[in-house]
């Protein structure tokens, strides 16, 4: 190809396999912003979100087989990544001279592993994407080598060459927002509503041992200005007509004057979106509910984690159960819907302590409840202790979806973990459930109202 010529990139979420992701399609944000990017630097792109669309391996062979692309990017999530390999597979047969880079967490820790497995796979992006993966298309469609370009791993000359790790992007505000016309996006909505996605933030000051945040996007917390997010928001709502705003950041009140920044341009921009957020119980006050709500926040979400003190040492959460509590409390109290997630089925813990966490849900009775098993990710301190336990692992990544047990632990059987998930679900989503939410004047009440509902009706026809 000439120099200079304009790139031809696929973007590819792989297809679902068995029944992961299967249930409802979220947009992947990760591809519309390398989207984004890469038109930014003037790359002709095509994305394929095979998992909205309904394509399967085989159609999608067939779609790139008449794409005639330079580069195809795929994402790869743990439990996708297996899904993703059959991809770069069939990019091969139908693209022989394309080159395959697969980008995610997953592969941003299995970079080595995935190279040396899969001859399919030219290149790996490990962590932050954007930049590293434009520079890469450029020295691709150039034909200049990869020798310098930080942040991929590699395989030249038939050695896995793992180059620098590239720095993090420091202004947010210079990253273009998502190129979300590449999607249908009828296909992304629930009940109905249309939910946006939005990232105002990057990189985590803590370091939870179930969790890659910090390791994948750095401990230093990195933001968008007020006014660039407004003006995101504004967008979404005028060429999308946003139903609600999902704001994706770990912790989005950590910089509070940031945060009531931010609530003030949804004021002044009259948005009136319902809009929800997560972040740590540590993290909140009662000034910070008023503001949120006063800008039409509805719903937080809090990684509670565990009702067992212990636990939440172990795991490095650097809160405590009072707090848990006390933040619960006090977003039910400032009339917000409050939803939750629990992990159960740590290397350490007892039935015992596994009975706090169920016994402290119940007692503080949130609005929704994710409730988790123990998943040691890739790149995680629980998985690095797992492995120093000696306990057997699942190489099957499919299973990897916090829904499954995948590790063999003594304090709680497979069949056990399953059986203590259903079983609360079956109490949780209650007729009471249903009235009680139905009539709440929320927008997150009304769609989990249905949510529950539809898991009833679900359970009377597999009975």
């Amino acid at each position: 190809m000439m120099l200079g010529s304009t790139a031809k990139v696929v973007l590819v979420n792989p297809p679902a396999l068995q029944n992961v992701f299967r249930h409802h399609p979220y947009l992947p944000t990760g591809l519309a912003y390398l989207a984004a990017v890469l038109e930014e630097r003037g790359s002709q792109v095509t994305v394929l979100d095979c998992i909205a669309e309904g394509i399967d391996q085989v159609q999608l062979k067939h779609r790139l087989s008449v794409l005639d692309c330079d580069v195809v990017g795929i994402s790869a999530m743990t439990p996708m990544v297996d899904s993703a390999l059959l991809v770069a597979r069939g990019v091969k047969e139908v693209c022989p001279n394309s080159t395959v880079v697969l980008g995610g967490p997953h592969a941003s820790f299995m970079d080595r592993e995935i190279l040396a497995a899969e001859p399919a796979v030219d290149v790996v992006v490990r962590g932050e994407g954007e930049v590293t993966f434009a520079e890469l298309t450029k020295r691709v469609v150039n034909g200049v080598g990869l020798n310098s370009a930080n942040g991929i791993t590699y395989r030249h000359q038939g050695q896995i060459v793992q180059n620098s790790s590239r720095g993090f992007i420091q202004n947010l505000d210079d990253l273009p927002f998502p190129a979300y016309g590449h999607f249908s996006l009828e296909k992304y909505r629930l009940f109905g509503k249309l939910f946006f996605p939005v990232i105002t933030s990057r990189g985590c000051p803590f370091q939870c041992s179930f969790c890659t945040t910090s390791r994948i996007l750095g401990k230093q917390y990195r933001v968008r200005s007020a006014e660039n997010i407004g003006h995101e928001l504004e967008l979404l709502k005028r060429e999308y007509d946003a139903d609600s705003f999902t704001f994706y950041d770990d912790t989005l009140t950590l910089d509070k004057r940031r945060l009531y920044a931010i609530c003030d341009e949804m004021k002044s921009r009259k948005l009136n979106v319902p809009w929800d957020c997560q972040t740590r119980v540590d993290q909140v006050s009662v000034e910070l509910f008023d503001r949120m709500k006063r800008s039409n926040c509805q719903q937080v979400f809090f990684g509670v984690e565990s009702g067992c003190q212990h636990v939440l040492d172990s795991v490095s959460k650097r809160t405590t159960v009072e707090q848990n509590a006390a933040a619960i409390k006090l977003a039910k109290k400032s009339g917000l819907f409050v939803a939750i997630s629990v992990i159960i089925g740590y290397p350490s813990e007892t039935a015992l302590m596994r009975k706090e966490t169920l016994d402290f849900v119940r007692r503080v009775e949130p609005d929704d409840v994710y409730l988790c098993i123990a998943t040691p990710y890739p790149g995680t301190e629980l998985r690095v202790e797992v492995e120093r336990l000696g306990f057997k692992m699942s190489d099957d990544w499919s299973r990897y979806d916090t829904t499954t047990p995948v590790f063999e632990n003594p304090l709680l059987s497979d069949d056990e973990a399953l059986l203590i998930r259903k079983e609360f679900y079956n109490r949780f989503y209650s007729p009471k459930y249903v009235l009680r939410h139905m009539f709440r004047r929320n927008f997150y009440s009304s769609v989990m109202s249905r949510v529950a509902l539809n898991h009833m009706v679900w359970r009377l026809k597999n009975r």
